[in-house]
């Protein structure tokens, strides 16, 4: 029994790897330009699987075929900034790792900041108090033992 199973895991291992193969073929550039413009343009656009990496960093199948989608807009003429638009109207802002400075962003620019702030001011004012709250050395003088 233990022999089928083995002789079956053998002859369906080559199936199993030909079934991964995420990218079965490489992107086809015309130019070293056109390469350039879209390795700078994948690195400005986030993976909407992985959140973290870029869409040239991402080996998620999403990002293959986003990728594969960004080179076919560059070929049909498409700008960066109609590519990013297209993106953006499918997934929204998200997929910008640099999105646009409106009202519904102001916190996400402006939010490091401000709590690197909140907390400066804590900590001045946790150190105020413990300043005030320490005997001087003349109070020391003063009391009796």
């Amino acid at each position: 029994m233990s022999r089928w199973i083995l002789l079956a895991c053998l002859l369906l291992a080559p199936l199993s790897a030909l079934a991964q193969t995420s990218d079965p073929a490489p992107l086809q550039f015309r130019d070293t330009a056109e390469e350039t413009r879209f390795q700078t343009l994948t690195h400005e656009l986030r993976c909407v699987m992985c959140q973290n990496q870029s869409l040239a960093d991402s080996n998620a199948q999403i990002a293959h075929d986003l990728r594969r989608e960004v080179l076919t807009l560059m070929q049909q003429g498409k700008s960066d900034a109609e590519i990013k638009d297209y993106l953006v109207q499918r997934y929204g802002e998200f997929v910008l790792y640099r999105p646009p400075l409106e009202t519904g962003t102001w916190l996400l620019w402006f939010g490091p900041a401000l709590l690197l702030l909140l907390g400066a001011v804590i900590v001045w004012r946790v150190l105020a108090r413990r300043r005030g709250a320490l005997p001087t050395v003349a109070d020391q003088d003063e009391q009796e033992w």
